[in-house]
């Protein structure tokens, strides 16, 4: 049984990673039925939350539904981290994740995120501080290093265990890397062959089958995989893993029929969660996710984007599952 404090996640948990402008309420409900055993909200800037600005403050909302949970925070400074880990705290969530893994430009190079993997000090006691302000357990995701050239995640496991962390996701690639290149999951088996090192080890990087997931599951050894950008679009596949761990067969892929009434479920989430204006609007980039592959989808795509109410978008969808239910092979 896989542990985050008194936290009990089963014997291999599936995360959804934390993603800006993907990992909000609406998409995490359809990722928790389809098979997450923990979620975590997008993250949140110290500074919003402190000045108490109203698209920080939103992400706050979490419900019954989702747990458990964790809200994600990132910032540069220690004291207004301990004060935003303090807010986050307040809105109930099972634990208190830091980002110490965001690698773009804005985050990066004002040295939150991934940027404090150099200055490994700051970053334990950054850690430390919160681990003090906070009653929930504080775990962290970050990365293997800067660049090739200063992988320090092996240090940096340590210093963070040392500080009261119960828990680190390592996305196996360097700040330096981006998204691009193939993740190194090796830096990950290193992290769980020390033997001082107690704390649940999550994966992170390069997952998108169930296939890889029992491999680098067996390979490397971590404790739990956590799921990013496979999952978009693509929620089903918490489930498909976890069948394949389990029977060593693949679930087919979703039909048209299950595709439309998840994406439905995801729309009227998002409605209930924003308002018609803001729900419908934000729901447009998804359509592409969830029906990507499918021949000739463009002009639906088209009609749905441009589409202005909740009645009129599932209407669309209707005439989406009846085209491409009369026959066609949508997926090969």
């Amino acid at each position: 049984m896989v542990k985050i404090g008194q936290i009990e996640l089963g014997e291999f948990p599936l995360l959804l990673a934390p993603m800006e402008d993907v990992s909000d309420p609406p998409f995490r409900a359809v990722c928790k039925e389809n098979g997450a055993d923990m979620m975590y909200t997008e993250f949140i800037a110290a500074d919003g939350l402190i000045r108490d600005a109203e698209k920080s403050l939103q992400k706050l909302d979490i419900y019954d539904y989702e747990r458990p949970i964790g809200i994600q925070i990132f910032g540069d400074k220690i004291e207004a981290m301990r004060e935003a880990a303090a807010i986050a705290e307040e809105a109930g969530p099972e634990l208190v994740d830091i980002n110490y893994g965001c690698p773009v430009n804005k985050v990066a190079c004002k040295g939150a995120g991934a940027g404090i993997l150099l200055d490994l000090p700051k970053m334990q006691k950054m850690s430390e501080e919160i681990v003090k302000r906070c009653k929930v357990p504080v775990t962290v995701k970050t990365r293997l290093g800067w660049d090739e050239k200063n992988i320090k995640i092996l240090e940096v496991a340590q210093r963070l265990q040392d500080v009261g962390v119960q828990a680190l996701t390592i996305h196996a690639r360097t700040r330096y890397q981006m998204y691009k290149g193939e993740a190194d999951w090796s830096w990950i088996a290193k992290v769980k062959e020390m033997q001082s090192i107690h704390i649940p080890i999550f994966g992170n990087g390069d997952i998108d089958s169930p296939e890889k997931a029992l491999e680098y599951k067996n390979r490397f050894g971590p404790d739990g995989i956590m799921i990013g950008r496979a999952a978009i679009g693509n929620p089903w596949i918490f489930n498909q893993i976890k069948h394949y761990f389990k029977t060593g067969e693949k679930l087919p892929e979703p039909d048209i029929s299950e595709r439309i009434r998840v994406c439905k479920q995801h729309l009227i989430r998002s409605v209930e969660w924003k308002g018609p204006k803001t729900g419908i609007f934000e729901m447009r980039p998804h359509y592409t996710n969830y029906f990507r592959g499918f021949p000739n989808f463009k002009p639906f795509r088209q009609r749905i984007v441009t589409a202005g109410s909740v009645e009129e978008v599932s209407d669309i969808l209707d005439e989406v599952e009846k085209t491409y239910s009369a026959g066609i092979d949508v997926l090969n």
